[in-house]
């Protein structure tokens, strides 16, 4: 059962009153007594009740039917880069947001080789292409549904319509002796055999993590056969055998390859012309359809269904999105409070976001990453509304931000 919680919010916490009866097996209406935000973006606390206990649910109702309300990527100017969520939204002038993607946290796996801090999914920021997908068996976050794949998006089309979709990598490197296809875009891995780009959107992480595990196993040893090529103005202007570390000027891009994409460019000599291109393709969406904003995410409902197969036993503290009718957004994170941890599991995570009014919904980031900030009381600055599961804001690489003009 799903209850809301009235009233005015408990100091510091950021937390509604006592909870009030609600009708069981629904959801009760996220507007119009949602406690306001600013301008077309409502804020509520609901309770869900489970076998395991209940879960306190954070949630933001963002209408972008509103012409003054706007959602975009946010993150800490580099791909492999984490800041704490309130710092992002605080930094690009959001009045609310909630953690993105499932990222590269730790690398345990590969002794000596840096995590990244870089997220699983593409990402779109501002029209720009920030990166790609990494392979399906290097990614981080619960077993995919059957039909899934890791280019999976929650985005802002350009007509400003928020939308489930799944964006492709396209492109491809041309040197002297003719094109080869790109793996990768900025990508903690790249799949086996192929070449992928890094450009200054990356950071100043070392690329080695691009060239460990395998397409299938996250845990496979790193490549014994790498090679990396710096191209400047149009020209190779360096090479190396293993990848690098340090920021990309502008004008640079850098070439990491493995395998049977490291013999390709071992081909490449300082001085020859090297052509690379690239972009973020929608995969069967209906023609003319653009992505201003994206965040990778894990589908959990389609069409009002959940997706079949998804894990119905592991419960965990939760984000989650969802796409609503009459331009509604919906963000929620679940509070990590010693008296909510039980959490959901995913089957009912979609649930939830059904009864919510969502018609399509994904699973972010959770356990400690689920977080959730919004101005409360006309503050010109965001505070945390959930109470993260680890106890403080853990650093995440991205999450999405709520914009409202004046």
């Amino acid at each position: 059962m799903l209850v809301a919680l009235l009233g005015a919010a408990l100091a510091g916490a950021g937390l509604a009153a006592p909870p009030a009866a609600g009708a069981a097996g629904r959801a009760a209406p996220v507007a119009p007594d949602a406690r306001a935000v600013a301008a077309g973006v409502g804020y509520r606390v609901l309770d869900k009740t489970s076998p395991r206990g209940t879960a306190r649910v954070h949630l933001l109702s963002v209408d972008l039917s509103d012409a003054r309300v706007s959602v975009e990527l946010l993150y800490p100017g580099a791909v492999a880069a984490r800041a704490p969520l309130s710092a992002l939204a605080d930094g690009a002038g959001a009045v609310a947001g909630v953690n993105g993607d499932f990222f590269h946290l730790s690398e345990t796996q590969h002794p000596g080789v840096p995590a990244t801090g870089a997220p699983v999914g593409p990402a779109v920021a501002g029209g720009r292409a920030l990166k790609a997908a990494v392979p399906r068996g290097q990614r981080f976050g619960p077993a995919l549904p059957p039909g899934a794949n890791t280019r999976m998006v929650l985005g802002v089309d350009g007509e400003g319509r928020a939308r489930l979709g799944e964006l492709a990598l396209s492109g491809e490197v041309r040197g002297p002796d003719g094109p080869l296809a790109l793996g990768g875009l900025n990508q903690y891995a790249l799949p086996v055999g192929s070449v992928g780009v890094f450009t200054r959107d990356w950071g100043s992480v070392s690329r080695l993590r691009a060239t460990c595990g395998t397409d299938t196993d996250r845990a496979a040893p790193c490549s014994a056969e790498t090679y990396e090529v710096r191209v400047r103005g149009g020209r190779v202007a360096a090479v190396a055998d293993a990848p690098g570390a340090g920021a990309i000027p502008a004008d640079t891009q850098v070439l990491v390859g493995r395998e049977a994409g490291a013999r390709w460019l071992r081909s490449l000599a300082v001085g020859d012309p090297v052509e690379v291109r690239y972009g973020l393709v929608p995969v069967g969406a209906e023609p003319g359809v653009v992505f201003r904003s994206a965040v990778g995410g894990y589908p959990v409902l389609r069409g009002g269904q959940p997706l079949p197969g998804m894990d119905g036993v592991t419960a965990a503290v939760r984000s989650a999105a969802g796409v609503a009718d009459e331009g509604r957004l919906l963000l929620l994170a679940l509070d990590g409070g010693p008296g909510f941890r039980s959490g959901l599991t995913v089957v009912e995570l979609a649930g939830l976001l059904r009864e919510l009014g969502a018609s399509d919904g994904v699973n972010l980031d959770g356990g400690g990453s689920s977080t959730l900030v919004a101005r409360t009381d006309g503050a010109a600055a965001v505070r945390v509304l959930n109470h993260p599961s680890g106890g403080a804001e853990r650093a995440v690489p991205n999450g999405i931000g709520v914009f409202v003009r004046p």
